[in-house]
């Protein structure tokens, strides 16, 4: 059975958590693992994973490589991350433009 509200099952009300956000929730908090702690395990200034974090920084490729090698991830896995939240943030601000655009017909 789906849902029929609009508020669980729309985009545009979903909660868009960036790979930062990810990252504290699903890794440094289960494991009382501080930023410094992290920082100093991958061999990156804390500076450069607090500013992932805080959303003033984009996760990028070496970063991705770093932390997923630590905690055992795939290659790739919090770029995918960072790739979700922007595709939803660009669909967000576009507001209905896609909507607008004719697809090619094959």
């Amino acid at each position: 059975m789906t849902s029929k509200s609009p508020t669980t099952t729309s985009p545009d009300w979903l909660e868009n958590e960036h790979a930062g956000q990810m990252l504290v929730a699903e890794f440094l908090e289960p494991e009382a693992l501080s930023i410094a702690q992290l920082a100093e395990k991958i061999g990156v200034a804390p500076e450069r994973i607090a500013a992932v974090i805080d959303g003033a920084r984009p996760m990028d490729a070496e970063l991705d490589l770093r932390l997923g090698r630590y905690f055992g991830m795939s290659e790739g896995f919090f770029l995918r991350l960072q790739d979700q939240y922007e595709l939803l943030e660009a669909k967000r601000a576009l507001n209905g433009d896609l909507d607008r655009i004719q697809p090619r017909a094959a």
